[in-house]
């Protein structure tokens, strides 16, 4: 957030104790299920960006999205996607090519053996998210949830828009 001027001369606004509590509830659960899911996925041979790097890939038409759009899908910047799409790359489970629309573009496609990774990794780790994040929750938290994500994903990125990624079939 950038401050102005005005900020400056401003009191903080501390954080009460109930504030304090969620926050530090919010800042374990960012940095421990992470990860959660990395260790679940290491029997894969994954991890949990590769494994949604290939997830948004396996969702989109032809498998195949524009690399721009793929880092936006796995929140991770264009460098951060780009190292991880050549180990992918290594393990013959996505392919890059020019995209033949617009050359300034590179297209990841998700190869067949890429996308049995993926079908073969998802059970295991759906089960994972469900025993980690949702069956300890009833269905109203649930619903909470995902209204509080939300509300905060609009905060922090106001573009971002609910927060789901869906394919974009414009690529």
């Amino acid at each position: 957030m950038t401050r102005t001027p005005a900020d400056a001369d401003e009191a903080p606004r501390w954080l009460d104790e109930e504030e304090r509590h969620a926050w530090l509830g919010l800042i374990g659960i960012m940095r421990r299920l992470e990860l959660a899911l990395d260790a679940q996925l290491r029997d894969e041979g994954l991890t949990h960006f590769e494994y949604g790097v290939m997830a948004a890939l396996s969702e989109s038409p032809q498998r195949e999205l524009r690399m721009s759009t793929l880092a936006a899908y796995a929140e991770g910047s264009l460098s951060r996607l780009s190292q991880v799409v050549a180990r992918l790359e290594r393990k013959r489970y996505v392919h890059r090519r020019p995209d033949p629309a617009d050359g300034r573009y590179t297209l990841a496609t998700l190869t067949d053996e890429g996308y049995a990774k993926i079908v073969s990794a998802a059970p295991g780790h759906v089960a994972e998210v469900r025993r980690l994040v949702f069956d300890p929750l009833t269905k109203a938290q649930v619903r909470q949830l995902g209204h509080i994500g939300r509300r905060i994903l609009h905060t922090i990125a106001p573009d971002h828009g609910d927060g789901v990624h869906r394919a974009d079939p414009s690529r």
